[in-house]
């Protein structure tokens, strides 16, 4: 048997935690997609909205955010400031993804809130999703995609406890 790597184990601490509350979800595994580029192209026909998560820091690198929207969409940085109104904005580095959600680039999702006990982070969902029946996102390893119906995602938001809104992003 082989050890468990990292990212088995960031993806085995999203499963029990939704497990312990009784959120439902399915999952499939998947070759490494660091990018929602790569990522689509081993979804599978499962009707969910895949997303993109982009993690920002504001100017003075006190207020962290975490941003999901469609993961076909593009959004400049600029026009994202003017929307989320939180001042200068720019990606937050490596060492400050791993301190506030416990993940490495590549495998940001809103399940990373689940390493954030101090709920520092704010997240900002695109007003879209309100629509979707279903989300996908990465278990916090790009190796896998976690499908969840809309409400299971919002029953995981409050468990979280984690601020967040629905805005108009695009």
């Amino acid at each position: 048997m082989t050890p468990a790597t990292d990212a088995d184990l960031r993806r085995r601490r999203v499963f029990d935690f939704l497990d312990a509350r009784g959120i439902r979800y399915t999952w499939y595994e998947h070759p490494e997609a660091p990018t929602c580029e790569i990522a689509l192209q081993y979804c599978r026909d499962d009707s969910a909205q895949h997303c993109k998560n982009l993690f920002f820091r504001n100017h003075k690198g006190d207020r962290h955010y975490l941003v999901c929207f469609d993961a076909e969409q593009r959004l400049a940085i600029r026009d994202l400031e003017q929307r989320l109104r939180q001042g200068k904005l720019s990606f937050a580095s490596e060492q400050r993804m791993e301190r506030w959600l416990g993940l490495r680039p590549g495998s940001v999702s809103p399940f990373g809130l689940i390493n954030d006990p101090e709920h520092h982070v704010h997240l900002f969902l695109d007003a879209r999703l309100q629509s979707r029946e279903q989300l996908a996102f990465h278990p916090n390893d790009n190796r896998a995609t976690v499908v969840i119906a809309r409400e299971e995602f919002m029953k995981f938001l409050a468990a979280a406890g984690n601020g967040y809104e629905f805005v108009e992003l695009y």
